[in-house]
């Protein structure tokens, strides 16, 4: 049994005791920049400063700009972020509220909140990145038993580092033995590593033929287009999987999607989801202007952050470059002068605030999410 809902058409939700929130990030996440920057060099008027700041790049350093040395964390700390997600569930919908907090690679969040008596029962979740084939996907692998999770950590990691496919089922099979674990194939259609839209889309049906005995769910995401969930509730219905939510925020904005149920925790809800029993809802602002909320997440980012949890007010004590001895480092506190290749980056990030490139923004992201 699995239903997608859409808040305000016909919904009660008071037929549901509780608002699931999965899959959403804290500043324990590691973000390449090469999102943004994809879209920034897209536009004419700032490629043209880019290209030139690339080859003097080069010529300055002897080699090419890797954008892959450089990541961003996102503002939010654990407690924060779980606030905010349980704040939409309880304020806006009058619902108790479970959230997973689910960072890249990563299981921090969960872990240093449990340690206050509030969040005991709080799971333990992660989003692991799992290489497969020309591609890779990721794995929301929520509420993971307190007692192994740094262990599990660790060998999530390590076959991240050097995968293989009789290693990865090993570790399925090994997670999902846990009853109350969750295991979801999240936003499984995007072509993230742009290897080409329909292979990717193929290599995750693949993906769900070999492993789909240990994934409980395919996930309609909050920060994807209406187009791509479509291909995934396709995909679902065709690898006989539930659809589950999950909001992938890592901005100021609530998670879009959610999970409905009469669970009255967790484990009770992962056991309906394992039973194939899931309530999806689309929250209003998941039907705004999509270039507008991916314009609105960036402009997160780049925002002054007061109340930070680390005290990473500017964002340029959240974004970080690796260094050629392999030391990643907060630009402000790394250099006097930002280096070339985050200049390129920052010229393009600011020249978006600009009204006229705004709209070129906006069309050329509604322009992909059509495609």
């Amino acid at each position: 049994m699995k239903h997608i809902h859409v808040e305000g058409n016909g919904l009660d939700v008071r037929r549901f005791r509780t608002g699931v929130s999965l899959h959403s990030h804290t500043l324990h996440s590691r973000e390449p920049l090469s999102f943004i920057y994809r879209y920034a060099r897209k536009i004419a008027p700032i490629r043209a400063a880019l290209v030139l700041g690339e080859r003097r790049f080069a010529e300055t350093n002897g080699r090419k700009l890797d954008l892959s040395r450089a990541y961003w964390t996102p503002p939010l700390a654990a407690h924060d972020a779980w606030r905010l997600e349980a704040s939409q569930i309880q304020g806006r919908f009058g619902l108790n509220a479970l959230v997973s907090l689910t960072d890249h690679d990563n299981i921090d969040a969960g872990m240093t909140l449990r340690v206050l008596e509030e969040f005991s029962d709080l799971p333990v979740s992660l989003e692991w990145t799992v290489p497969y084939r020309a591609t890779m996907f990721h794995l929301g692998v929520h509420n993971l038993p307190g007692d192994r999770a740094r262990r599990a950590m660790d060998e999530f990691a390590e076959f991240t580092a050097n995968p293989g496919e009789d290693r990865l089922r090993e570790l399925l099979e090994q997670t999902a033995s846990e009853p109350a674990t969750l295991v979801v194939l999240n936003h499984p259609c995007w072509d993230e590593t742009e290897i080409g839209h329909k292979e990717h889309v193929a290599f995750a049906a693949e993906f769900c033929g070999r492993f789909g005995e240990w994934i409980h769910a395919l996930e309609l995401n909050g920060l994807r287009p209406m187009k791509e969930n479509r291909e995934t509730m396709q995909l679902a219905e065709a690898v006989g999987k539930p659809l589950i939510s999950g909001g992938d925020r890592h901005g100021l904005e609530p998670n879009a999607t959610l999970n409905l149920t009469n669970a009255a925790s967790f484990d009770e809800f992962v056991s309906e989801i394992r039973a194939g029993m899931s309530e999806v809802l689309f929250t209003e602002h998941y039907f705004e202007a999509f270039p507008s909320r991916i314009l609105q997440n960036v402009q997160d980012v780049m925002a002054d952050h007061e109340n930070h949890g680390h005290g990473w007010v500017r964002w340029s004590d959240r974004v970080f470059y690796v260094g050629d001895d392999g030391e990643a480092r907060a630009l402000r506190s790394l250099w006097k002068h930002t280096p070339p290749a985050i200049q390129i980056f920052e010229t393009g990030l600011r020249a978006l605030r600009h009204p006229g490139l705004k709209m070129a923004f906006r069309a050329l992201v509604r322009e992909e999410a059509a495609s």
